[in-house]
């Protein structure tokens, strides 16, 4: 943007816009994390699961701008190209990302995002056959896809890509499951990416009685087991009793992420969250092929068909971070969001080019801008600034997210 249009733009809006945040109260969440970290208060006692941050129609943050309560997707849509930049508005034509703090007291579905291609065929197949957006068989939401990176802020316990098929047998081997064998055996004997779809397939579709018979041999050999692993899958029964999903973690990684540990969930790849609070940024979409650990709807044929059956190496799933004069920049593998802690900083100025909003992790802050303007943010609330602004000053004692394109 030119510097007459910025100073247009001064006359006409502000260049922070403080966020009222929707609070996601799904059944997973805990209780009290959320105001323990941030202070929000809790009154109900509801599960504080997600606290979402941008302009998805789902749970849009309001702003203030002048002197109104707008949604912020409706402030956007005065004038894009001055908000989000004239190249963000022109290849995703909205804010292309959603920022949350996300808080699980009990495991998240295991689940698989397709990929932009997958999704963009799915969503036109799924809206030709007329299935509607809120069906429960619908899997495709959108056309977009659905890459993610999570910030733990506490002890973040995840699965993430598939173990090494030796790794699988081993484990499947241990529990000598009658009613597994016959696959069990398939695997042995074809050891690749087409013999683990094959399992990993037949697995998760088992039903009846060989499904129940299973499941029984599952828990009697985990309750009498002292390995970790095995501890965990006693645990995600007592919040999902009877789902197959509870031989997942025998397939995939189970890391632990500790506070200030970042990791990226790449398209294709299974993965769920088991416990704890982080940061999340990921693409405006909502597609999700479950995997197991939910009473939801499973389209078992397109979950295998949008998943890649490669070996995810254990010491390959932490993103480490980029440090630019002490701020760790996340080397995010997509077009679609960038993210960033930023240390504590003392009259730290930050150059923009897109929209970005930021979030105060322990400490209150405060922006200000050359044209005069500051804000002063408490920990745990979050501040819009369009790409316009070009520039502002922060000053925190703490961390702070940043969330951008």
């Amino acid at each position: 943007m030119s510097d007459t249009l910025f100073e247009n733009n001064q006359n006409l809006h502000s260049v922070f816009f403080p966020m009222t945040n929707v609070i996601q109260n799904y059944a997973w969440g805990s209780t009290t994390s959320v105001n323990q970290l941030f202070g929000i208060e809790n009154p109900t006692g509801e599960p504080q699961a997600e606290v979402w941050m941008g302009a998805h129609p789902n749970g849009c943050s309001m702003v203030e701008s002048q002197g109104e309560t707008t949604k912020l997707s409706e402030l956007i849509s005065n004038d894009m190209n001055a908000f989000l930049s004239e190249k963000v508005t022109q290849r995703f034509g909205e804010l292309p990302y959603l920022f949350k703090i996300l808080a699980a007291e009990k495991a998240l579905s295991i689940q698989v995002h397709p990929n932009k291609q997958q999704a963009e065929t799915g969503f036109a197949r799924e809206e030709q056959q007329g299935i509607a957006l809120t069906a429960a068989n619908r899997n495709y939401k959108d056309p977009n896809h659905k890459p993610e990176l999570v910030y733990a802020l506490t002890s973040y316990q995840a699965m993430n890509g598939f173990r090494s098929t030796e790794e699988i047998i081993a484990n499947f081997s241990r529990l000598d499951i009658p009613e597994l064998a016959t696959l069990l055996a398939a695997l042995v004997e074809n050891q690749t990416a087409q013999g683990l779809s094959d399992f990993f397939s037949a697995l998760l579709s088992l039903n009846g009685e060989s499904k129940d018979n299973a499941l029984a041999a599952l828990m009697a050999y985990a309750n009498n087991s002292q390995d970790p692993l095995m501890a965990l899958i006693v645990e995600l029964e007592t919040q999902y009793p009877g789902d197959i999903g509870l031989f997942v973690p025998l397939t995939l990684n189970i890391i632990t992420l500790e506070p200030g540990q970042a990791m990226f969930l790449d398209a294709e790849t299974p993965h769920a969250y088991i416990k704890g609070t982080g940061l999340e940024i990921m693409a405006n979409s909502d597609n999700v092929l479950r995997a197991g650990l939910t009473p939801k709807f499973m389209d078992i044929d397109e979950l295998v068909a949008c998943t890649i059956f490669e070996e995810k190496p254990f010491d390959t799933l932490l993103l480490e971070p980029n440090v630019n004069d002490e701020v760790l920049e996340y080397p995010i593998p997509v077009e679609d969001f960038k993210f960033a802690i930023i240390p504590s900083s003392t009259d730290r100025v930050i150059e923009i080019n897109t929209a970005e909003i930021l979030l105060a992790l322990d400490s209150s802050m405060t922006l200000t801008h050359s044209n005069g303007q500051s804000c002063a943010i408490e920990k745990g609330q979050s501040v819009f600034v369009p790409a316009y602004a070009q520039s502002y000053t922060l000053e925190c004692q703490g961390r702070v997210a940043r969330a951008y394109s």
